[in-house]
């Protein structure tokens, strides 16, 4: 049985949707879910669908010692990013190499980086006269956004795109092939 942890900061939509969609695999389960905010709305959607939650703050991601105990003692063999916002460090990628994924909501090596999250991600793509944008899903190194692309799909932007209408494309391009891609993907490391 492989186990995720789902890593969140945010709403919880994209956690919401992986944790569904592997609530009956034979093979793969969301054991946990990771949150750095006090407030953001992935808690109470773990929560309500009997997943646990692990609060931690900065300081705990960056020390590590306690956040590895986490992992370890639910057994998590893999870490899947759902809008998680802080720079996953080093030793966390050491410790689970090729193991942690995770979903940026444009076409890299273009917008991502430092600061590239949500609607910045939109409004940029919009403002730099892009017809096209999209997602992608990679594995996590040390640096934002520059692992190793594992997929991405793309959508055409109208002419009177908004940040918001383009979120509503890359949310459902997100719903649609992120839980595959990691599946797949960790089919083929069984």
């Amino acid at each position: 049985m492989k186990s995720i942890a789902v890593f969140a900061s945010g709403s919880g939509t994209n956690a919401q949707n992986l944790i569904e969609y592997f609530r009956t695999h034979p093979t793969i389960r969301v054991k946990l879910v990771v949150c750095n905010k006090l407030d953001a709305g992935v808690i109470a959607r773990a929560e309500n669908l009997n997943v646990p939650v692990s609060l931690i703050n900065k300081n705990e991601l960056v020390s590590g010692e306690a956040l590895l105990s986490t992992l370890k003692q639910n057994q998590i063999d893999t870490i899947v990013l759902a809008g998680f916002l802080l720079l996953i460090p080093p030793y966390l990628v050491k410790a689970f190499p090729d193991r942690i994924i995770n979903i940026h909501p444009a076409l890299l090596p273009k917008f991502g980086g430092k600061g590239m999250y949500g609607a910045k991600v939109h409004e940029s793509v919009i403002a730099t006269g892009e017809i096209e944008s999209g997602i992608t899903i990679h594995l996590v190194n040390e640096r934002y956004d520059e692992g190793t692309i594992l997929f991405q799909a793309k959508c055409e932007l109208a002419s009177d795109e908004t940040p918001d209408s383009l979120a509503q494309k890359i949310h459902a391009l997100e719903y649609k092939h992120y839980p595959k891609v990691i599946e797949n993907y960790l089919l083929n490391q069984l």
